[in-house]
């Protein structure tokens, strides 16, 4: 079944976002929460991904108040600029709270069985960990997000499933940063980390520079069973 864009009426003003149904036509809920380079093909392409999964997928257009519907191509040098700019300019709090709004309007999409959870990349990975510390999701998984070492606070009172995928050679997240991610949350009784030591940044984005067809599959594989034993 092909996707289709819906708009949200959040409590800050109305966005867009991209929405794929698995073909039964019903399906726990997963949110997508975007790299820095808007909801583009590549992030449709993972909703569309999630949809053949059997969930209910929907990614919001977190950019929307700095100029609605960007689509950003990483292999153009002028558009990954704009995007490292969009990065810098992105309010983290405006987003959660755009982030809560969707999750709400997820759960209450009648395609969805009811259970909903989020998953992020980049960005969006730094989003989907303070999605799970903050929000009601159910079940959340990140991607080589960016900034969690800061933030590991958040998590004191986190008691759902949060899987966090971490590339060894990030060039945006450093080792020693690992490290303290390590520290705080291996003994966390439902934090799992999963490392691929010998990956760079973005490396399960298709077509990316990085991309590596053995990890991706691997971590996709982890997220996608993590995903329906926590909201099946």
């Amino acid at each position: 079944m092909a996707g289709q864009y819906i708009h949200i009426k959040g409590r800050d003003g109305e966005f867009s976002a991209y929405r794929a149904l698995p073909a039964s036509g019903s399906g726990p809920g997963v949110l997508v929460l975007q790299e820095i380079f808007g909801v583009n093909a590549n992030m449709r392409q993972i909703c569309d991904g999630l949809a053949e999964a059997g969930f209910v997928a929907l990614c919001p257009d977190l950019f929307w108040r700095i100029e609605p519907g960007i689509e950003l191509d990483d292999h153009v040098e002028p558009e990954l600029q704009r995007a490292f700019q969009l990065f810098q300019q992105f309010d983290v709090e405006a987003g959660m709270r755009d982030i809560a709004d969707a999750l709400a309007t997820l759960r209450a999409d009648t395609a969805c069985t009811g259970k909903a959870g989020a998953m992020g990349y980049c960005l969006g990975g730094l989003l989907a960990y303070l999605t799970a510390c903050r929000t009601d999701s159910e079940a959340t998984v990140g991607y080589y997000g960016v900034g969690i070492e800061a933030r590991l606070d958040e998590a004191k009172d986190l008691d759902r499933p949060l899987l966090l995928h971490i590339a060894g050679k990030d060039q945006f997240v450093p080792a020693e940063a690992q490290a303290e991610i390590h520290r705080a949350f291996d003994p966390h009784p439902t934090i799992r980390l999963e490392d691929y030591p010998d990956e760079d940044h973005a490396f399960a984005r298709p077509d990316g520079l990085h991309y590596s067809a053995t990890s991706a599959g691997r971590a996709n594989g982890l997220t996608i069973r993590f995903l329906h034993d926590a909201l099946s």
